[in-house]
């Protein structure tokens, strides 16, 4: 079966080593309400990251 994930909302925030930790902690705490978080590296800027919040 496909899971379909539907973005809910991006946003850019400036590059922290510890970040990761906070989107590990909320993918562990609420993937029972089907939401999902992701961190990337901003492709325009290296200083900067983008947080993304997912519907599963």
């Amino acid at each position: 079966m496909e899971q379909k994930m539907v973005v809910l909302s991006t946003t850019r925030v400036n590059k922290t080593s510890d970040l990761y930790k906070i989107v590990d902690s909320l993918n562990r705490t609420l993937k029972e309400q089907d939401l999902m978080f992701g961190l990337a590296l901003d492709k325009q800027d290296q200083d900067k990251m983008v947080f993304t919040i997912y519907r599963t």
